[in-house]
């Protein structure tokens, strides 16, 4: 299972680039900064997302002066062949995408999830630690739905549902709802805290879930008899309608729903502290590459696959000693890595790609 092939069109700085990496170990691409080392990765993380790991604007993913970029996949699931096609289409006011497998269009993001599972490590992933609470919700989310993929259609709902009321706070515009409207507000609350209580039980149980897990990876890249806990943390306290009804006149001059899961967070603390504001550089940086690796372990026990493990120049942003520890922790499986540095000494690619001989 896994990456068999990748071609990109018009994607990034690449008019056209095409590989074929190792169905079941390590594939380097080696060049400078600057050559298109993690646009190739961010080619293959929007195959299995639809999205980015860089940008939420698509229309920077496609070459400059072009309106369309494409980006085609093979991949197999034991012996099934799938065809995954993405093409980005940018006009004057946006950028449209619309995603193929096997030339239809598929039902649902569950099934993009469950098609070709992500790990992926950048240097930008110590701000699921250090940044605010969107990063650690985006981060449970995509765990939730590689762990059992039906669960994307329960976010899609809850984020559907959030919208809706939203639009309908907006529209009171400012002024207290009249009978009428509050009974059409009620409606929504009522399905808001449906949608909101069924997402709040899923990252609950996969925080309980990830934190043993996020202990032991931290100990064996630190070698360091540290305390990791994980604790979901809600924004509201007590019965969430209840909640809901006494912040109804805030909500009604916000324009918005101020209480919900869109607005918990995960605690992440280290020796009992929270690691967001006190935990070294050092510290939150291996937190969160044991954040990566327990997330993978989780979705390979739960669903007996190994997702494909994606490690954007992470080695150059450690020191050789945890570098050795994480290379020793590695999951197996297909995994594609980029770096403008020599590789750990213990790391054996099967395929080694230059991006400045490929362009040439």
């Amino acid at each position: 299972m896994g990456l068999n092939e990748l071609t990109v069109r018009n994607f990034r700085i690449f008019e056209e680039f095409s590989f074929k990496p190792d169905s079941n170990a390590v594939t380097v691409f080696v060049s400078p900064n600057g050559t298109g080392k993690t646009s190739i990765l961010e080619a293959v993380y929007c195959l299995g997302t639809l999205g980015s790991f860089r940008t939420s604007n698509a229309s920077h993913l496609i070459h400059s002066g072009k309106g369309l970029a494409e980006v085609h996949g093979v991949i197999f699931q034991q012996e099934r062949r799938l065809q995954v096609d993405l093409t980005l289409t940018k006009n004057e006011t946006r950028t449209t995408k619309q995603m193929l497998v096997n030339g239809k269009k598929p039902t649902s993001r569950a099934l993009l999830a469950e098609l070709m599972p992500i790990t992926i490590f950048t240097p930008e992933g110590v701000e699921v630690i250090r940044e605010s609470g969107s990063h650690r919700r985006h981060y449970l989310d995509l765990l939730i739905g590689d762990v059992a993929p039906k669960n994307e259609e329960i976010i899609a709902v809850f984020m559907r549902v959030l919208r809706q009321r939203n639009a309908f706070l907006r529209a009171l515009d400012k002024q207290q709802p009249t009978a009428s409207s509050e009974a059409e507000l009620n409606v929504w609350t009522y399905q808001f805290v449906e949608a909101a209580e069924k997402l709040n039980t899923l990252r609950t149980e996969i925080v309980n879930q990830l934190t043993p897990l996020v202990q032991e990876k931290y100990k064996q890249i630190s070698q360091q008899n540290d305390v990791v806990m994980l604790r979901y943390e809600n924004s509201w306290s007590g019965d969430l309608a209840a909640a809901l009804i006494a912040e109804l006149r805030h909500e009604v001059f916000r324009g918005s729903t101020t209480l919900g899961p869109h607005l918990d967070d995960l605690v992440i603390e280290l020796n009992g502290r929270d690691s967001r504001h006190q935990a070294s550089q050092g510290e939150q940086r291996t937190l969160a590459l044991a954040l990566r690796l327990a997330g993978h372990e989780l979705v390979k026990s739960t669903r007996g696959v190994d997702p494909l493990l994606l490690l954007d120049d992470v080695f150059s942003e450690l020191d050789p000693y945890r570098s050795d520890q994480l290379l020793e922790l590695l999951p197996k499986g297909q995994t594609l890595v980029t770096t403008a540095s020599p590789l750990p000494s213990g790391m054996d690619p099967a395929v080694v790609i230059d991006l400045t001989k490929a362009q040439s």
